[in-house]
């Protein structure tokens, strides 16, 4: 009878740069509870405490060490300290956020490279500096469906995510067999940070409701199992691959 691959990544270690709020911290426990050790990590030293302490309520090891994805010294360090703690990489997630929502002709240059240094530069740095030392294994790029969209007062964000799909493509291609390298772009996703503006009533979500074939927005805890999938052995034949999921949004011609 034949086995097939199970969808877990029990048993394996798994860094969440960025993993510490929002998709990223969802993310990060979804791995603890399946039985991965895991270290989420961001700038704040008390954000990473406090999302360690929940990892380790999961019954699994944890590390806490800060990183800045600006800084490739950082990243490096954050490297090194989990290969010295668990002796090997498994998964690596970049799930940094930030974004600037400025009109195009208001936009200045600074604001512009601050995006771009830290969502797709910061992706750079990470999976660069982790696949230098990882024998194989999966590692899984937070994109958005904003890559493929036009959106006002979010052309960094937009361009940094499209440009995240791409490298994460070329990266798959070059780090295969032994490393493969997907991206997850999600759509309108409830998180601590965007709970008021898609509060029930507002102007916005009531747009996304009646766009999204779904016709809500998501919780963060439907991304988490994208991830799950991709960090898996039952997707050890995919690789370069950018899976959407925003309830048929970018679907859904009008």
């Amino acid at each position: 009878m034949t086995e097939f691959p199970e969808i877990t990544v029990a048993g394996k270690t798994a860094v969440v740069v960025g993993g510490t709020s929002g998709i990223g911290e969802g993310i990060a426990l979804a791995f603890a509870d399946d039985g991965a050790d895991v270290v989420a990590t961001s700038r704040t030293e008390a954000a990473v405490a406090d999302t360690a302490e929940k990892i380790r309520g999961y019954g699994v090891e944890t590390l806490e060490q800060t990183c800045d994805v600006t800084d490739y010294s950082s990243i490096e360090a954050l490297r090194d300290s989990v290969l010295e703690t668990f002796g090997q990489v498994d998964i690596l997630v970049n799930s940094v956020g930030t974004a600037a929502r400025t009109e195009f002709l208001d936009l200045s240059e600074e604001g512009w490279l601050d995006v771009i240094d830290v969502l797709l530069n910061g992706v750079f740095r990470s999976c660069q500096a982790f696949a230098r030392e990882m024998d194989e294994g999966s590692i899984i790029n937070i994109s958005s469906m904003s890559a493929d969209l036009a959106r006002s007062r979010l052309m960094p964000y937009c361009a940094a995510k499209a440009g995240v799909n791409s490298l994460t493509q070329c990266a798959a291609k070059e780090l295969a067999p032994d490393v493969r390298v997907n991206a997850i772009a999600p759509g309108f996703v409830m998180t601590p940070l965007t709970k008021e503006e898609y509060a029930e009533g507002t102007e916005i979500r009531k747009q996304v409701d009646d766009r999204t074939p779904v016709g809500r927005v998501a919780d963060r805890e439907e991304i988490v199992g994208s991830a799950i999938y991709l960090g898996s052995e039952a997707a050890s034949f995919t690789t370069g691959e950018v899976v959407y999921v925003d309830g048929g949004f970018t679907k859904n011609a009008l």
